[in-house]
């Protein structure tokens, strides 16, 4: 076989897709039931969505550097060392969920007081967290499940997990934030509740799946080899660098928000609601790039190092041509899907060119991120985060000045994304030119 096909790659990617598309949706879904609650819910939930995403990043960024060591294990076809990687993996995130969740409860509010202007933005905000915390458990073995999976191109299953994670976040949300089906009305507390138990359900799904339909003896998943502090301490020195990565980058998510807050809760509103339009094209961008990842990985375990650019190019191409109609249709019909998230025709009229400047930005975005993701896939994690904290940089000195300073509209602070697509792109492609990450071991 001279490369994996476009036919391989879809089979890797679809799965990944609608499982992050049906992940997506519990923010989604957050966001459209609190924006019939009011303007401060909507912000608020924003505000705490980030900040849960935040420290959920940490997590995810260990198990995107598991999963780079899946990979390459899985193209090596040293088949037991993926177990032992998985066992490892989930005793370190259930030690972190165990940490952060001691810690967002006792310092939360405290952080949240010094960032956030308006009073109720910030009860709400809290009111949210308290309950939201809870998740990290679940959601952080998940992740381990997810990364066994998609490390050894095991994907399929992904897509029903989430559909079932969230059609349960959908049912709980009518019933807790409206006080529906015998359940008490809790507002933005409801919302929290109802995607930690979503959460909780995934990861019972994936423990029964992976132990009646996966071959345990294969790759011996669940045969408990005790704590092993050197290879944990491999496998951090992997993953160390994707977790500080993902936890920055959202953490900018984050200041960026408190930037908006600052120019008003109109602002704020309008933010989150773009935000949660573009999740979803960030996620179609995602799944190719995180199929980018594990082929990448597979490849280079085989030997196959020269392929890599080829496939690339193939994987930007069909997403492009997955994502481009997405953006024109929601170009031409901002109003129909603003109104997802709002019934305020005022809040959608202001929200319509943030809307445009945001679709314009993933142009640029598709090729940074996929490319941006094969780096990783390479095992190169440390030049991997050098190359996004340099983005990063660029971006937060940008909003610093056009929201802080300037004072800008929000529409036009959200030109930062172009920013950080285009020092994105432009690094990614000269990494991959020089050609070092051909030799690397891991």
């Amino acid at each position: 076989m001279n490369s994996y096909s476009n036919k391989k790659v879809w089979q890797i990617t679809y799965p990944i897709l609608l499982s992050l598309l049906m992940e997506n949706m519990i923010g989604l879904t957050d966001t459209a039931f609190l924006g019939r609650v009011g303007e401060v819910e909507l912000g608020a939930s924003a505000l705490a969505g980030v900040y849960y995403m935040a420290i959920f990043m940490l997590a995810f960024g260990f198990s995107i550097g598991t999963q780079i060591l899946i990979a390459r294990r899985n193209g090596e076809g040293r088949f037991k060392s993926i177990g032992l990687l998985f066992q490892q993996g989930t005793l370190f995130l259930l030690a972190l969920a165990t940490a952060m969740f001691f810690a967002s409860r006792y310092f939360s509010p405290t952080i949240l007081q010094q960032f956030i202007n308006s009073e109720a933005v910030y009860e709400a905000t809290v009111q949210y967290t308290d309950w939201r915390v809870y998740g990290f458990f679940f959601a952080f073995v998940s992740l381990m499940f997810r990364a066994f999976l998609v490390g050894t191109t095991n994907t399929r299953i992904l897509t029903l997990n989430s559909v079932i994670m969230v059609g349960t976040n959908i049912v709980l949300n009518y019933a807790l934030i409206f006080g529906r089906l015998g359940m008490p009305q809790l507002g933005i507390a409801g919302a929290a509740i109802a995607s930690s138990v979503a959460e909780l359900v995934s990861m019972i799904f994936f423990i029964v799946y992976c132990r009646f339909k996966i071959d345990r003896k294969k790759y011996g998943l669940f045969r408990y080899a005790g704590f092993k502090p050197k290879l944990l301490g491999h496998m951090l020195n992997v993953s160390v660098w994707t977790m500080i990565q993902a936890f920055v980058a959202v953490s900018i998510w984050f200041l960026f928000f408190i930037a908006i807050e600052h120019l008003g809760e109109t602002s704020l509103a309008i933010s989150n609601i773009v935000r949660s339009v573009s999740a979803l094209l960030f996620v179609i961008a995602s799944s190719f790039a995180s199929a980018a990842s594990s082929l990448v990985g597979n490849l280079m375990g085989e030997g196959r190092q020269n392929e890599v650019i080829p496939l690339c190019r193939r994987i930007v191409r069909m997403c492009y041509t997955l994502i481009l109609p997405l953006m024109l249709l929601m170009a031409l019909f901002p109003s129909v899907v603003l109104r997802i998230y709002t019934d305020d025709a005022a809040l959608i009229a202001s929200s319509v060119d943030s809307l445009w400047i945001m679709l314009s930005s993933y142009l640029i975005a598709v090729p940074g991120i996929i490319l941006f993701n094969a780096i990783s896939g390479t095992g190169n994690t440390r030049s991997a985060l050098v190359m996004d904290l340099i983005a990063l940089g660029v971006y937060m000195l940008y909003i610093g000045y056009i929201a802080l300073y300037r004072h800008a509209d929000v529409a036009v602070c959200w030109t930062a994304e172009h920013i950080y697509a285009v020092v994105l792109l432009a690094i990614s492609i000269w990494y991959l030119r020089r050609g070092e990450w051909k030799t690397k071991q891991i």
